[in-house]
Formats: structure tokens, sequence, C-alpha cells
């Protein structure tokens, strides 16, 4: 049974970099389409990015150009590098095998919930001076 880890999380200060990582036992990541969520106090959780299964990659437009995407097939782990963090990107982020991509990346389905697919524990990021 697929079952995700999240661990990279930390205290930045803006402007700084973080990598992320999502290591995935039980079934291979080439089977399923892929999403980082990320969830901020006070907010709706919503969908950051988001790798297919063939390997194309979509991004919020909030995060394009400052985070990438990646995975590891050989070590079942999925990555996300953030670079030029801002205070907004601070939220607890998890990754999920949900919904395909283009759901999320076309606006048909916002964000999605635990409750629906698999998900990791997450990793706490937070960016402040």
């Amino acid at each position: 049974q697929l079952h995700f880890v999240e661990s990279g999380g930390g205290l930045v200060q803006p402007g700084g970099s973080l990598r992320l990582s999502c290591a995935a036992s039980g079934a291979t990541l080439e089977n399923y389409d892929i999403t980082w969520f990320r969830k901020a106090p006070g907010k709706e959780r919503e969908w950051v990015t988001c790798t297919t299964s063939h390997g194309t990659t979509y991004y919020k437009d909030s995060v394009q150009g400052r985070f990438t995407i990646a995975r590891d097939i050989a070590e079942s782990t999925l990555y996300l590098e953030m670079n030029n963090l801002y205070a907004e990107d601070t939220a607890l982020y998890h990754c999920a095998a949900a919904r395909a991509c283009w759901s999320y990346y076309s606006g048909e389905v916002p964000s999605d919930d635990p409750d629906f697919g698999v998900w990791g524990q997450g990793t706490q990021v937070t960016v402040s001076s």
C-alpha cells in the first residue's frame, strides 16, 4: 500500500531556500500523479505543484519560477526545491497521491483534503526573519 513520509522542513529567512523530500513506499512513483499541498494557519489548503505519472510538471502561479518539483524513481522519492522563499510560503506541506494534476492546474478542483487519496503527515516550513 502506498505510503509517504515528508521531511526537510524548517525555519528559513525570507529569500532563503529549502528542499523538501517525500519518500514513497509500497508502490512506484511512476504509477501516480503526485501533488504537493500546503496549509497555512487561517487559510485554505492549496495545491502548490504536481508531477504526473509521466513526469509532466505543473505549478501554481505564485510559486512558478521559485519552486521545482522533481522525482527520483530509483530512490522512490519526490522533492520540492524551494528558492527565494517568502513569508507567505509558511505552511504545513504535504505530498499526496490524490487527483490527476490537471484537476488542480485547471482550477476544476481548487484543493483536496487528507480524506481523499494517500497523504503523508506533512513537514512544516516557516519563513521568518
